[in-house]
């Protein structure tokens, strides 16, 4: 029911316009004046080009191989079975750290247009993360990526210049926020689904007899809880279907009908039934105001200010750019299934050195 949530190296990564259905499109122009060219005579091992700047395959399989270990030790090596509208995770994962290199090398581009660079201490600090994360891989890791340590300090180099660039970006974005727009409410709810998971989890909607059933008991629940003595705890553990009773939030978190509903209740309060995708709900308001949870929230909400900031600045100089995809190589390139490669701590190594 909460909208998902991205942290700020994650939206740095993914989330600020060049994707990696930019870089592979075709055809001279994309229709928003980006000019998307395929060419030949790449150098050897180049993946693509973005105006001066370029990306080889060691790079690409530092990025690659990063993620693909971060799923496979969540998820298990089988996860690579899974199809989405007939396209492999393996697919869209490739095409992740194609975006997310991509986006890092357009950001130095960026630098060098608002003439922004690196202090010696900062590559200094790259340096030493590179000795760090190349002092952590086997042989078989070396080999199968194709990495020097020269290779991983000039990709550190670039990390920090991007998130350089983007700091300098948003310098003066600090907009103030009202206790109203960061306001954290919690509330508890009762929830009557109108919804089945089938054996694959995929969701099937009650039909019309099944929602008035599910209606009917939420009127029931209403009922009981709108009684004097009605102990709301206990209703949930009857009625409700939710895992979670509790939640804490801000505005624009939740789904708007529910959302709506518990900003107007006051602390003790309990709505009609709200119904939203999930079906029937019943709200009861804890807290109509949390001081610690809304600073926390005024701060987050800056942060996405900024980060909107940034991505209109970005969009905007990325229609300028030539971008060059060496598509025979992207095509081979491909996961490493070898039990000897298991790296997956090239951006924490990051974070260790620059404390992000």
């Amino acid at each position: 029911m909460r909208k998902k949530q991205y942290s700020r190296m994650t939206a740095l990564l993914l989330a600020v316009g060049l994707s990696a259905a930019s870089l592979t499109g075709c055809g001279i122009g994309d229709g928003n004046g980006t000019k998307v060219v395929l060419t030949t005579g790449f150098n050897k091992d180049e993946i693509f080009r973005i105006e001066t700047s370029t990306c080889t395959l060691p790079e690409l399989m530092v990025y690659l191989t990063t993620i693909q270990n971060r799923y496979e030790s969540v998820y298990g090596a089988e996860i690579w079975n899974t199809k989405a509208d007939g396209v492999t995770l393996e697919e869209n994962v490739k095409n992740i750290a194609l975006a997310q290199i991509a986006q890092i090398k357009t950001m130095n581009l960026m630098a060098g247009r608002y003439e922004v660079s690196l202090e010696d201490e900062e590559k200094a600090q790259a340096e030493n993360a590179a000795k760090t994360y190349y002092g952590s891989l086997n042989d078989r890791e070396i080999e199968l990526m194709g990495v020097s340590e020269k290779l991983i300090e000039d990709l550190y180099t670039e990390l920090a210049l991007a998130e350089k660039m983007y700091q300098y970006t948003i310098k003066d974005i600090n907009p103030e926020i009202s206790d109203d727009e960061a306001r954290t409410i919690t509330v508890q709810h009762i929830l009557i689904k109108t919804y089945a998971l089938d054996g694959t989890g995929k969701k099937i909607e009650y039909t019309e007899h099944a929602r008035q059933n599910a209606y009917e008991e939420a009127c029931e629940a209403l009922k009981e809880a709108e009684k004097e003595e009605a102990d709301f705890d206990e209703l949930i553990r009857r009625y409700s279907e939710d895992d979670k009773a509790t939640y804490s939030f801000g505005k624009g978190e939740m789904d708007p009908a529910f959302e709506e509903a518990a900003f107007n209740l006051g602390t003790g309060e309990i709505s009609d039934i709200v119904e939203t995708e999930y079906g029937y709900h019943i709200i009861k308001c804890i807290s109509t105001f949390d001081r610690e949870e809304t600073d926390a929230n005024k701060i987050k909400i800056v942060e996405q200010r900024r980060e909107e900031a940034f991505g209109k600045e970005y969009d905007a100089y990325v229609d300028t750019l030539t971008r060059n995809l060496n598509e025979e190589l992207w095509n081979t390139v491909s996961f490493i299934h070898d039990e000897n490669v298991a790296t997956q701590d090239f951006f924490e190594v990051y974070a260790q050195y620059f404390g992000t």
